[in-house]
């Protein structure tokens, strides 16, 4: 038989696991926000208004990017990765690059895909505004199935009934 007061403090502490999970994706968020104009100006850039495609703005890539990122499967490093790596383009662009003409940010750009850290950086934020403007509308972006009739294309069946799996 379990006394009251093992009782209470494994009550307290199971109940307050769900918060002290949380705090790391609170955190993320917060140094997500400090990079957020950074990284949608780049998804902009890749996938501009003029493009026979939608248009990263027109698709909520950036909120999908950051929902993607912060669920609790995601993997810490890549994670961490798209935060240093936005972060170092904001530094070699002395904080303006989101504020810089398209042909400004298209030679900084070409700069930073020179490094290794910075192609490699870059081929990540690609590859997740790829997944984002293709991925199922469940996931809150490929608004309307615009990436999907762009390309006439349609995802798979079955299609999710929810938006990721609980783990």
């Amino acid at each position: 038989m379990i006394k009251r007061r093992k009782f209470l403090i494994l009550s307290s502490i199971f109940g307050l696991s769900p918060y002290l999970q949380g705090k790391e994706f609170t955190i993320f968020e917060k140094e997500f926000k400090k990079i957020e104009p950074t990284i949608s100006a780049v998804q902009v850039h890749m996938f501009p208004t003029s493009s026979q495609i939608p248009s990263a703005e027109s698709m909520n890539v950036t909120q999908f990017l950051l929902e993607t990122l912060s669920h609790k499967s995601y993997d810490k490093d890549i994670r961490a990765f798209v935060l240093e790596g936005a972060q170092e383009l904001n530094t070699r662009e002395s904080g303006h690059f989101r504020l810089m003409s398209h042909k400004d940010k298209e030679k900084a750009l070409r700069a930073y895909e020179g490094t290794q850290y910075g192609s490699n950086w870059l081929s990540r934020i690609m590859t997740l505004t790829i997944e984002a403007m293709f991925s199922d509308p469940i996931y809150g972006s490929n608004i309307n199935e615009a990436g999907w009739k762009a390309l006439g294309s349609y995802g798979g069946q079955p299609r999710p009934k929810t938006r990721y799996i609980a783990l």
